[in-house]
């Protein structure tokens, strides 16, 4: 038997128990939801993450339909949170930090959702325990392998196919294990039918990603676990000629990314008032990218860890006290092409330039430490204050030490509950290795900073649908950006960029219940930057002001569900070289390019400042029906997966022809169905 209840309210139950059962031991489990101890914490759970539209299933793609986050350029693979950068947004699985989450193009996350138990985003404001980031945070939890015998299960679609098993491990009572691997094969279709239909590039993108886990829990209060998981992505865009303007560069661009972990997790809780939490992991990361002269290799072999001790003081307060190392040996070799010189001509083809080359093997170490205490001087209040102290041993101030403090107020107790929530925090980011590797980048860098403020509100407005309304704003400073040197020779990397997001985020939604579950999310947002006091602000690159998604999905009975999502999202800017001819300022008679009668390339000559054409408005609708067959010991399943199901031509950039007299727009990918089929026991 199962009872709710509610803080300030009085639930009273009477249980009358057979006579044998009442000869037996009664257990009463309590179950509750702790505090947050961030501002905003969006919890998917597996019932939605494996159902969304437009996603194929793919748990953390779902993240792409959360307030706060932005629509990517097209195949772009990349999480744009609150107006920041991609590089911006820190992911981890089991707080273990990883370099990537999606293969190429963002086709599918390098872990399979049947693995994750629950994926933890953070858009802001987040707690003491994560650093290092501007942006946001994403932690995926991996669930524990089943034990009640064995089970496994076997998925294909259009773009990969996937294998896993689980169960007890043979003669180790109380191991269990889990396995899984998955590999694309859009190589074996892809690149024959760019041919047929006469297109310029074929491209054979090939990823493949792997995870075994196994665990023990040899009391109530203690947990141990080792896993191995990583990925593989290798993507080569076979060109019939050089890219347009570029005639030294070749036909061939390859690009190759590969990572994995070792982790060892051990989980105690010596007391009801003492928790333990611990994990340290041996990575390994490849980077390999070749474009005709233009090289780029990083190699990177690291040690992270992560340890928090939470003691409960008294029943109104906690205090967490957390360690967290990052560190590694890096081996990186660039080449690219050189600057232009003063009195050359501007806009001539970069790869016909000198080049310039840089390489760097270091260690790199950057341990942290954190202290939180977690505050509940009334029933209706709860307290986060936060230290965090990151020592960077190359920097020149080698501690910097960050406060944040996050607080919610619930105004009524029990339901329907409103809750005000509020926060403030200091945020630091390193520059990224390319930044401080001379001679290409410049040393003596200073993190990139962020202050982030955030206040909102949330209501319940019944048992499964509530309501959260949030307003959210980041002071940036520090920003490493390049300026040209004062020679005008060469350009250098300095902290004297600034800027500011600002932004709201709605999100209505019902709950997941056993037949549906769905939200309505809008964002409205503001991204500016600039690169000096002395120059004028410009929209950052991932800028959209509006994004509404709008997705649920229902289960019909019989094993069949239907789902759908709905985006609209602000077009992405561009910097124009020929004007709109649809404006009525637009000059079709205006000069759009200089030839270089050396290169015999054309120069565009901008119509416009820096980004300053928004555009059109992006809309799509995705669409997916599920069905179950269920038999004595297994059961079959099948998927449809329509992207764009109404068939939007969305603008995705704009093309000009070779002497910029003229444009047209890109548009994006048709209507794309993808058919899954499943079997599991």
């Amino acid at each position: 038997m199962a009872e709710q209840v509610s803080a300030g309210e009085e639930t009273i139950a009477t249980y009358r128990l057979p006579a044998v059962a009442a000869a037996e031991a009664l257990e009463v489990v309590i179950e509750g939801a702790r505090p947050e101890r961030e501002v905003t914490k969006r919890t998917l759970e597996q019932r939605e993450i494996a159902r969304i539209p437009g996603t194929s299933g793919d748990a953390l793609r779902s993240i792409e339909s959360l307030p706060g986050v932005a629509r990517p350029p097209l195949i772009a693979g990349m999480l744009v949170v609150r107006g920041a950068g991609p590089m911006d947004t820190e992911t981890f699985i089991d707080h273990v930090p990883v370099p990537m989450i999606y293969h190429f193009g963002g086709l599918s996350s390098v872990v399979p959702t049947e693995l994750l138990s629950k994926i933890d985003f953070y858009p802001g404001n987040f707690g003491a325990q994560y650093g290092r980031v501007l942006g946001g945070i994403i932690d995926a939890g991996m669930r524990s392998p089943r034990s009640d015998g064995y089970h496994g299960l076997a998925q294909a679609d259009l773009i990969d196919a996937r294998l896993m098993l689980e169960g007890p491990i043979p003669a180790m009572p109380g191991w269990t294990f889990a396995v899984a691997a998955r590999r694309s094969h859009m190589d074996a279709w892809l690149r024959p039918v760019l041919r047929e239909l006469g297109a310029s590039a074929a491209t054979a993108p090939i990823y493949w990603d792997y995870q075994l886990m196994i665990e023990t829990k040899p009391t109530a209060r203690s947990r141990y676990r080792a896993s191995f998981y990583g990925s593989d992505d290798r993507l080569e865009l076979l060109l019939d000629e050089p890219p347009g303007g570029q005639p030294t560069l070749g036909s061939d661009i390859g690009v190759h990314t590969s990572f994995a972990r070792l982790v060892f997790t051990y989980d105690y809780d010596f007391t009801d008032r003492d928790e333990l939490r611990t994990n340290f992991a041996l990575g390994a990361e490849d980077v390999t990218f070749g474009m005709g002269p233009i090289e780029a290799n990083l190699k990177f072999r690291s040690l992270t860890g992560h340890a928090e001790l939470r003691h409960r003081l008294a029943r109104q307060a906690k205090i967490d006290l957390g360690f967290d190392l990052f560190s590694g040996l890096y081996r990186i070799f660039l080449r690219v092409p050189q600057e232009g010189r003063p009195g050359q001509p501007s806009g001539q083809p970069f790869s016909t330039r000198s080049t310039q080359q840089a390489s760097d093997t270091g260690l790199g170490l950057r341990p942290s430490t954190y202290l939180e205490l977690e505050l509940s001087p009334t029933a209706q209040l709860h307290i986060v204050p936060g230290l965090r102290f990151d020592i960077a041993t190359e920097s020149d101030r080698p501690i910097e030490v960050t406060p944040r403090l996050n607080a919610r107020y619930s105004i009524m107790g029990g339901f329907p509950q409103t809750t005000l929530k509020g926060g403030i925090g200091v945020f630091l980011q390193p520059p990224q290795l390319q930044e401080e590797l001379e001679p290409i980048g410049s040393g003596g860098l200073k993190p990139n900073r962020a202050i982030h403020y955030g206040l909102g509100v949330e209501q319940d407005i019944t048992r499964q649908i509530e309501l959260s309304v949030e307003g959210f704003y980041k002071q940036l400073d520090q920003l490493v950006v390049p300026n040209c040197q004062s020679s005008g020779a060469e350009l250098e990397y300095t902290n004297d960029g600034r800027g500011y997001i600002v932004g709201g985020e709605l999100l209505l939604k019902y709950k997941p219940s056993e037949r549906f579950f769905g939200w309505l999310a809008y964002t409205l947002s503001r991204s500016v930057r600039q690169n000096s006091a002395d120059e004028p602000e410009y929209l950052a690159d991932f800028d959209q002001p509006h994004i509404l998604t709008l997705l649920g999905s229902y289960r019909l009975g019989h094993g069949w569900e239907l789902g759908a999502r709905f985006r609209l999202v602000s077009g992405n800017l561009v910097t124009p070289y020929v004007c709109d001819a649809s404006i009525q300022q637009c000059d079709p008679n205006r000069i759009g390019a200089l030839l270089h009668g050396s290169s015999g390339i054309y120069r565009p000559l901008p119509s416009g400042s820096f980004r300053s054409e928004r555009l059109p408005l992006y809309h799509e609708l995705d669409v997916r029906v599920d069905k179950r067959w269920k038999f004595a010991s297994w059961q079959f399943s099948a998927y449809l997966d329509v992207i764009n199901a109404d068939n939007q031509r969305n603008v995705e950039g704009v093309e000009y022809n070779y002497n910029f007299t003229r444009r047209e727009y890109v548009t994006g990918l048709p209507i794309i169905p993808s058919i899954g089929l499943r079997g599991e026991f």
